[in-house]
């Protein structure tokens, strides 16, 4: 499993991939990595045809026929996102998502598909953070909508969807255009009540479904957060704007919601700022991030920094 999925990692996004594994029903997160292989559980051992592996095998045979006999285009870069839809020919920009931040998302979609764009959405579960930053590191991003930055609360206090010590760096160093907020810096995610570590006993918590329980972060470890945010944006080579929605950074975080706490929201817009280069745009705007004019003002900031690098580059 671990040989042949190396070699299936290696392989463009859209490219057949599939792998019959006796590990298949586990956490197959260090073989899938950022790329699209299909894991098919085996059941029993690979040891030889009977007449349940032969079932499983026969199936995961038709599943990669099914995947190559349904077309694929016959050019393009070997990197490129295989696709053969007329949306494959405008510019494209990929935006982080999670629930807490959807309507955010969607209306900024709306402004920027009208303006001719392909907007691709990445959930910020780990996993979906990172694939993100591989898209923008290949080169086919014309922009970067990131909402939700939440995956670094999770790396920084010990959550369960962290996307590593580089997420926001593949935009920075590339010059990809940005905008920029602090989307569910608010919670760090764990699976089922009883899997959070015994050190957070006594922490305010909110159950949003029986497998997923979230942690509202302290003013500290927002602190923290703005800090190390800022630090990253810093290294940025194009336009950037961070965005700041003072009145809630997810749909809990809102005034009577579970998760409001101004002092925490505080620490961290005042770290953002205080840690920011002179040169980076920062918007604050006294409404939340699921307003209508929040999210249009996110899309339009970053179609002004669209433009700005496109006046560069020609």
């Amino acid at each position: 499993t671990a040989i042949a999925t190396a070699g299936m990692r290696a392989l463009p996004i859209g490219f057949p991939k599939v792998m019959v594994s006796t590990l298949a029903s586990g956490n197959t997160a260090q073989y899938v990595g950022v790329k699209d292989i299909v894991m098919f559980p085996s059941v029993a051992d690979v040891a030889g045809l009977n007449r349940l592996s032969r079932q499983i095998l026969t199936r995961a045979a038709g599943a990669i026929c099914g995947m190559v006999e349904i077309g694929l285009p016959a050019s393009g870069p070997p990197n490129a996102l295989i696709d053969s839809s007329a949306a494959a020919d405008r510019p494209l920009i990929v935006a982080s998502q999670f629930g807490n931040t959807t309507t955010c998302v969607e209306q900024a979609r709306k402004v920027l598909e009208a303006a001719g764009y392909e907007v691709m959405v990445f959930a910020a579960t780990g996993t979906g953070g990172r694939t993100m930053e591989s898209i923008i590191e290949s080169g086919l991003v014309a922009g970067v909508l990131d909402i939700t930055t939440t995956e670094w609360a999770d790396e920084l206090v010990g959550g369960v969807l962290n996307a590593g010590p580089t997420r926001l760096e593949a935009a920075a160093r590339h010059g990809v255009p940005a905008i920029v907020t602090p989307g569910c810096l608010d919670m760090v995610n764990f699976g089922q009540k009883e899997t959070v570590p015994a050190r957070f006993a006594g922490r305010n918590f909110y159950q949003h479904n029986p497998q997923v329980t979230l942690m509202r972060t302290t003013p500290d470890e927002c602190r923290e957060l703005g800090r190390i945010i800022a630090e990253k944006l810093n290294l940025s080579t194009g336009p950037v704007t961070l965005m700041l929605p003072k009145r809630a950074i997810s749909v809990i975080s809102a005034p009577g919601q579970k998760f409001h706490d101004p002092a925490a929201d505080e620490a961290l817009f005042s770290a953002l700022k205080e840690g920011l280069r002179a040169d980076i745009e920062v918007i604050e705007m006294d409404c939340g991030i699921n307003d209508l004019v929040f999210a249009q003002a996110c899309a339009n900031a970053l179609l002004k920094n669209i433009a700005m690098r496109n006046a560069v580059l020609h």
